[in-house]
C-alpha cells in the first residue's frame, strides 16, 4: 500500500468514527480511485449506489492531497448536507488527524444574495414599485429588510426569511448588473462579495451545477481557482448546463430593462427603446393567442417567427444604440450613480445579447416559444463540447452519482458530459491540458442486499399506456397495492393528469381506511411534501418529476414506490426532440440514443427512492407493460438496483400485508 493510499484510509477511518458509523467497502475503493485521480491528474466517473457514502469518500483524498477542490451539486439539499452536516462532523477530527486546519465555504451566484445598494437606494427601480401595490408585499420587504440589517447575517436568499419572490427581485440582481464591490458604495458591507473572500481561501468550495455551467459556457471567471472539479449528482450536470445557458426573451423583461432605462437616462434614445419593448409586448401577445388556438405551432420552431423577427431586430438596434450612450458617460465619479448605471447597462446589454442570439441562430441551437409565460427559448443543441473545451482540458473531473450508467455502461452518461470515450478520434491535446479522453470508470456497488430488501413487480398483465393518460386498470391495481401496504406509499407519474387522475380514484377507494393522501400540486415546493410524508406513517405521497429524485424517507413510512409509466422524454420537448431528430437525421436512432438513456436514468432514481438504509424492506412497482414486453426494456432493467423480480401480483399483495403487519405490531 503507497504512503498516500495508507494516509487516505486512515483520514477516512478518523472522518468515519467521529460521525459514528462503520468502514464500507465501496467507500474505502471509491476514495482510493479519486487519491489515484489526483495524483495522476486523470478523470474519474464513479458509480456510487445509495449507502457508498460518497461524499466522505470523495472530500477526504482532496483534502489528504492539499488540493484545492470546488464541489459542484445539482440541488440545494446536497449543498446544505456537505457545509451543514458532512463537513462540520468530520473537519475536527480530519484537522487533528493531518495535523493542519481545514477550511470550507458556500459559494452562490451573486442574484441568492442581497444587493445592499439596491436595498438602500432612494430611487426604486421598477422591481421596487411593484411592492407598493400591495400591503402584504411590503410587509414582506420590511421584513427582509430589517433581516438584513441585522448582526452577522449572511444576506443569503437560502437563511433569509421567506418572502415572496417579487419582494427578493427587488432587493438582488444578476451578475451582469452588478458594478462589483470596488466600485460599490456598500463594497465592504456586501455579501456576496463576503462569500465569494470566503470561498477563495477554502480548501473545499460547495457551489451549484448552474454557476459553473455559466462559467464554463461563458469563458469568464466567477468561481475561485481550483486543483479538481467534483461533479456530485452528476447525471443531471448535462441539463443543469443546457437551463444555464438558455436564453429567455419575454416582453416583461424588456419593458423592465425599458423603465430602468427611462428613469435614468430619459431623452430619445430610451424612448426609442421603450417604443421597442412596446411594439415586441404587442407582437408576442398576437403571437401568444395564434399559438394558443393552434397546436401544431407550439414546441420547435425552425426559424423565429416573421411576425416577431421585427420587433426583436428593433430591440437589439435601440438596445445597442443606448448601451454606447452609457458607455461613453464617464464623467460620473459618484459610486451610487456608477451603481445605478451598471445596472441599467446590465440589464439592457442583457436583452441586446438574447435578442441577438435569436437573430443569428443557426443549426447549433433550438428555439421555441413558451404560451404559458409567453416566452421565446433559445438553447445550445449540445453542451458535450463546450463542456470538453472549457472544463475537461483544465483540471481533472471527478463525476459521481448512484446513476451513471445505462445499461451496464458508462458511455451514455460519458458523452454528455464532454469526455471522449470508444471510437471517437484522437484529439490533440496541448502539454499543459488534460486529455477528455483519459478518464477511468468504476462502479462500486452499494452496501445494500436488493435482492434480498426489495421486490421489483412488473405486471405483464396492464396494458400499455396511451396518450390518454392514466388507465383505470393501473389505477385499480395502484389502489390495491396501497391498501395491502396500509399507506406507506411514494406514487410517482410522469405527468400532472396522471397525479390529478390517482387523488381522484384514491380518495374514493380509500375513504375506510385510515390512510392520508398528501398530493403535490404545481408549483409546491417538495420539502414540506416530503416531511409530511415521512412523519405520518401510513400515508400516501403523490407527486410528479421533482419527487422522482432527491426524495430520502428511509424506515417504515415508504415500503411500496409505484412509477406509472416509464420516463421518456415528452415528443413536444424541443431540445430532446430536436437531439433526437439529429441523432435519426445522422443515421442513428433518436429513440435508442436520447429517449431510452433518459428513461433509464430516471427509471434508476425513481426506483432508488425505496431501499435507504440497511433495514429498508419493500417493493418497487413499474405498471407500464412495455418494460418486460419491448426489447428496449432489457436496457432499462439493467440500469435499476437488482432487486428481485416477479409479476405475480399476489406474491407482491402477500408480502406488502406481511410487512405493513410487521410495523403495526
Amino acid at each position: 500500500m503507497s504512503d498516500l493510499s495508507a494516509q487516505v484510509r486512515a483520514a477516512l477511518d478518523a472522518a468515519v468514527t467521529a460521525i459514528g458509523g462503520k468502514p464500507r467497502e465501496g467507500q474505502i475503493e471509491m476514495a482510493e480511485a479519486v487519491a489515484n485521480a489526483l495524483t495522476d491528474r486523470h478523470h474519474l466517473m464513479v458509480q456510487a449506489g445509495t449507502g457508498t457514502g460518497k461524499s466522505l469518500a470523495y472530500l477526504i483524498p482532496a483534502l489528504v492531497h492539499g488540493r484545492k477542490v470546488l464541489v459542484a451539486t445539482a440541488t440545494l439539499a446536497l449543498q446544505r448536507q456537505l457545509v451543514e452536516r458532512d463537513l462540520p462532523a468530520v473537519v475536527p477530527a480530519l484537522e487533528k488527524e493531518l495535523g493542519r486546519s481545514i477550511t470550507y465555504a458556500i459559494y452562490k451566484g451573486v442574484g441568492n444574495y442581497i444587493c445592499l445598494a439596491k436595498m438602500n437606494s432612494e430611487e426604486p427601480d421598477p422591481d421596487g414599485e411593484l411592492l407598493l401595490e400591495a400591503s402584504y408585499l411590503e410587509k414582506d420587504a420590511k421584513r427582509l429588510h430589517a433581516w438584513a440589517r441585522s448582526k452577522d447575517v449572511s444576506g443569503d436568499r437560502d437563511d433569509a426569511p421567506e418572502v415572496d419572490r417579487r419582494v427578493w427581485a427587488a432587493n438582488s440582481l444578476s451578475g451582469r448588473e452588478c458594478v462589483g464591490a470596488d466600485s460599490c458604495a456598500y463594497g465592504s458591507q456586501c455579501f456576496a462579495a463576503k462569500a465569494k473572500a470566503k470561498a477563495q481561501d477554502a480548501d473545499v468550495v460547495v457551489t451549484n451545477h448552474t454557476l459553473l455551467a455559466i462559467e464554463i459556457v461563458d469563458s469568464h471567471p466567477i468561481l475561485p481557482e481550483r486543483d479538481a472539479v467534483i461533479l456530485d449528482e452528476a447525471h443531471e450536470f448535462m441539463d443543469r448546463t443546457t437551463q444555464a445557458v438558455t436564453e429567455e426573451l419575454t416582453a416583461a423583461r424588456v419593458q423592465r430593462a425599458a423603465a430602468m432605462a427611462r428613469k435614468y437616462m430619459p431623452g430619445k434614445l430610451s424612448e426609442a427603446f421603450t417604443n421597442a419593448a412596446d411594439s415586441f409586448y404587442d407582437a408576442m401577445n398576437d403571437y401568444g393567442a395564434d399559438v394558443k388556438g393552434d397546436f401544431s405551432k407550439q414546441g420547435r420552431l425552425e426559424e423565429i417567427p416573421q411576425s416577431l423577427e421585427h420587433p426583436v431586430r428593433k430591440i437589439k438596434e435601440s438596445a445597442t444604440t443606448l448601451i454606447q450612450a452609457l458607455g461613453s458617460d464617464e464623467e460620473i465619479l459618484e459610486p451610487d450613480a456608477l451603481a445605478e448605471r451598471a445596472r441599467v447597462k446590465g440589464a439592457v446589454q442583457e436583452i441586446a445579447t438574447t435578442a441577438g442570439k435569436l437573430l443569428k441562430m443557426g443549426d447549433t441551437h433550438v428555439l421555441w416559444y413558451e404560451p404559458t409565460f409567453s416566452t421565446l427559448h433559445l438553447a445550445p443543441l449540445s453542451v458535450s463540447h463546450i463542456l470538453r473545451s472549457n472544463l475537461l482540458t483544465q483540471s481533472p473531473v471527478i463525476a459521481t452519482s448512484a446513476t451513471l450508467t445505462v445499461g451496464n455502461g458508462f458511455d451514455a452518461m460519458a458523452k454528455s458530459i464532454g469526455f471522449v470515450v470508444g471510437n471517437e478520434a484522437d484529439q490533440e491535446v496541448a502539454d499543459d491540458e488534460i486529455d477528455p479522453g483519459n478518464v477511468q470508470f468504476l462502479d462500486v456497488g452499494s452496501p445494500f442486499d436488493f435482492a434480498n430488501q426489495g421486490m421489483l413487480y412488473l405486471p405483464k398483465h396492464l396494458p400499455e399506456p396511451t396518450r390518454d393518460g392514466t388507465s383505470p386498470q393501473v389505477l385499480e391495481e395502484l389502489g390495491e397495492l396501497i391498501d395491502a401496504a396500509g399507506g406507506r406509499t411514494l406514487a410517482l407519474f410522469s405527468s400532472w393528469r396522471g397525479v390529478e387522475a390517482a387523488d381522484l380514484h384514491l380518495r374514493n377507494v380509500l375513504k375506510e381506511r385510515p390512510i392520508s393522501i398528501i398530493t403535490q400540486k404545481r408549483g409546491d415546493a417538495v420539502a414540506p411534501l416530503v416531511e409530511r410524508f415521512a412523519k405520518d406513517e401510513t400515508s400516501v405521497l403523490l407527486g410528479t418529476m421533482s419527487l422522482w429524485q432527491g426524495v430520502d424517507v428511509p424506515g417504515n413510512s415508504c415500503i411500496l414506490v409505484v412509477i406509472d409509466r416509464l420516463p421518456f422524454p415528452r415528443p413536444d420537448e424541443p431540445v430532446l426532440a430536436a437531439r433526437s431528430a439529429l441523432a435519426d437525421n445522422s443515421g442513428g436512432s433518436g429513440f435508442m440514443q436520447v429517449s431510452v438513456p433518459r428513461a433509464a436514468l430516471l427509471l434508476a432514481q425513481g426506483a432508488g427512492r425505496l431501499i435507504r438504509s440497511i433495514d429498508d424492506r419493500g417493493v418497487v412497482a413499474i405498471m407500464d407493460s412495455r418494460i418486460v414486453t419491448k426489447r428496449y426494456g432489457n436496457i432499462l432493467l439493467n440500469s435499476m438496483p437488482p432487486l428481485w423480480r416477479t409479476n405475480d401480483k399476489q406474491v407482491i399483495r402477500d408480502s406488502l400485508s406481511r410487512l405493513a403487519k410487521s410495523m403495526e405490531e
